[in-house]
């Protein structure tokens, strides 16, 4: 029997890629709603992501008039078209399940204090040549 994950080769999706749990979200769906299709986007927290090559999904929470609504994201599928950060959020957890039992100000979650990856990597290489002329 031949594995299928080494038949299936996975493009990088730059326009999904660089979202943790805890982070809020804004997903772009494309929805087919008879002949149309149209673009739908689902605000919420990200509360877990399962990493599993092309089967790989992330899921995404949000409370609309008092009802929890959660959603399931394939990251590879053509129907998700991007995925923007709103907000970085701080958590200890991988899974945040516990969140479905909270409600209001219990269910909120603490901002993250640290600057996206590319100005994180350019402050780290001014360092180093901070480091490379002091010596």
């Amino acid at each position: 029997m031949t594995d299928l994950t080494s038949l299936v080769e996975l493009k990088e999706r730059p326009e999904i890629q660089g979202f943790h749990p805890g982070d809020s979200v804004r997903v772009s769906v494309k929805v087919v709603e008879g002949e149309r299709e149209r673009t739908q986007v689902f605000e919420g927290v990200v509360i877990g992501s399962r990493r599993a090559g092309s089967s790989s999904s992330f899921t995404v929470r949000r409370v609309t008039h008092g009802v929890g609504v959660e959603r399931t994201f394939l990251v590879y599928s053509p129907r998700v078209e991007k995925v923007e950060v709103t907000r970085r959020g701080r958590v200890r957890r991988a899974k945040l399940y516990y969140l479905r039992g909270l409600t209001g100000k219990a269910a909120r979650i603490k901002e993250a204090r640290r600057p996206p990856r590319e100005r994180r990597k350019a402050s780290a290489e001014e360092q180093e040549g901070a480091d490379a002329e002091g010596e």
